[in-house]
């Protein structure tokens, strides 16, 4: 059994917090570790709420978004070639996406928010270098959408909520790596009146999202029709949703999640994490340990148009120096078994302590059976005196199994390597702006590379 690296949880060790572009997260831990895997929470500006739910007041809050991005897989859809890197076509293009949220005043614990996002890019990019820019839903136009409508209720350690939410856990996470957040249509209880402890349970139905949706991102469907899985067995799944419950206990120094995702007639998703977070002397860190276990379920296990049966078992080492200096590492091994392609990254979860910068596991054949490893060093430039800058560089490690991983064309694949490179800038005014360049290579491939700047203004 070989494993591999797996990289922090989308779900950080930050408090709750709701920001602008930053989702609504289901957490009780009071660590301020960061998670480093998003693109833009670390480095992007996260506005501390002037007022709780429990103010009367309504806020309007808002965050205009731009980027470019440009994908170079060597092979250029004019003159394209299939079997290269699994059919993926350069891709590159300028977009807009601006974002605007009104919250309502609290009454006696209720209160609601209503979200509009949008995707443009004003036609001004050629079409066909667009089919991997994670911009546009499967029409390949710009869209807009009601990404939020909820009513709540949040009262002494209750909190209740049904609507469409921009909603932070593991598995099924908004994803603020690409252009435009996931959103899901979702109902669901939190209690946090027994000390250190969040116990949850809820019902995904839909979401919407592009790249992290099986189906169209820019509108919603099913959670089934989102899945990653064969067509016939999201047919099978009959417009299932997923049923979540969490029990997590965090306090200074210890943080303990366990989450579990049935899907019925898909499959079930168990997660548990546990870190440790200390200071000594001028170094913060945070050892952590995480295991997740992939089961089909229902219809999907008896017709197996989709077979899945695996588990990932993944250690870190996070730290930060008071000199400015900061490191990540991490590995994460999977069991030999099938369903990687079918449920890694499937609904917005990125949880695993060893992606890239911008790549994950999507370029190899197959992670079945395979190891992966990380490390990242970074430096907070203000030390310099140029506040608000961040820089660093991660190099990413798959270790695969070439029975399993291959090209199209039958190549066996050994390994597969990354190198990205990051500055990151945030202003207390709202201003970021994030610059992200890594290559990938891959055995019998040829050199993939991608640049993503993305910045904007928070209101």
């Amino acid at each position: 059994m070989k494993k591999t690296y797996a990289k922090r949880i989308l779900l950080s060790l930050c408090a709750i917090s709701v920001s602008v572009m930053a989702a609504e997260q289901l957490d009780a831990a009071k660590n301020d570790t960061v998670d480093d895997d998003h693109a833009y929470e670390p480095v992007q500006h996260t506005k501390k709420a002037t007022s709780t739910q429990e103010d009367n007041d309504w806020k309007i809050t808002g965050d205009i978004r731009a980027g470019y991005v440009n994908y170079d897989y060597s092979n250029s859809p004019y003159n394209f070639d299939a079997s290269i890197n699994k059919g993926h076509k350069n891709s590159k293009g300028v977009y807009m996406m601006p974002k605007i949220s009104i919250t309502s005043a609290s009454y006696d614990g209720f209160y609601a928010k209503i979200t509009g996002a949008g995707v443009t890019d004003f036609g001004l990019n050629d079409s066909n270098y667009e089919t991997r820019t994670f911009a546009f839903g499967a029409d390949g136009s710009s869209y807009g959408i009601l990404q939020e409508a909820y009513v709540a209720y949040k009262k002494e350690g209750h909190k209740v909520l049904v609507g469409a939410e921009e909603l932070s856990t593991p598995m099924v996470d908004s994803d603020d790596w690409y252009l435009l957040a996931n959103t899901f249509q979702v109902a669901y209880y939190a209690n946090k009146t027994i000390e250190n402890v969040l116990l949850a349970g809820g019902y995904f139905y839909k979401m919407a999202g592009v790249w992290d949706s099986g189906a169209d991102g820019s509108a919603y469907h099913s959670m089934a029709d989102a899945s990653f899985v064969d067509v016939r067995d999201k047919a099978n799944a009959k417009d299932g949703g997923i049923y979540t419950g969490v029990f997590q206990y965090s306090d200074e120094l210890h943080n303990l999640q366990i989450w579990n995702y049935y899907a019925p007639d898909l499959y079930n998703t168990f997660f548990a994490q546990y870190d440790y977070t200390q200071k000594i002397d001028i170094v913060k860190y945070d050892a952590g340990l995480q295991l997740i276990d992939f089961q089909e379920v229902g219809a999907l296990a008896s017709h197996n148009f989709t077979q899945i049966d695996y588990s990932i078992m993944s250690l870190r080492l996070d730290g930060k120096l008071d000199n400015g200096f900061d490191f990540s590492t991490g590995a994460s091994f999977f069991t030999d078994g099938e369903g990687t392609g079918a449920t890694l990254g499937a609904w917005g979860g990125y949880p695993y302590f060893a992606n890239g910068m911008i790549f994950h596991f999507f370029e190899a054949g197959s992670l079945q059976n395979a190891n992966s490893f990380k490390v990242q060093g970074g430096y907070d430039l203000s030390k310099l005196g140029i506040d608000n800058l961040w820089g660093g560089v991660r190099y990413t490690y798959f270790d695969l199994d070439p029975s399993y991983s291959h090209t199209l064309t039958g190549l066996s694949q050994d390994k597969m390597a990354m190198l990205g490179f990051r500055l990151s800038y945030k202003h207390p005014s709202g201003a970021y702006v994030t610059g992200t360049y890594e290559t990938v290579n891959l055995d019998n491939e040829p050199t993939i590379a991608a640049f993503r700047l993305i910045g904007g203004y928070k209101f």
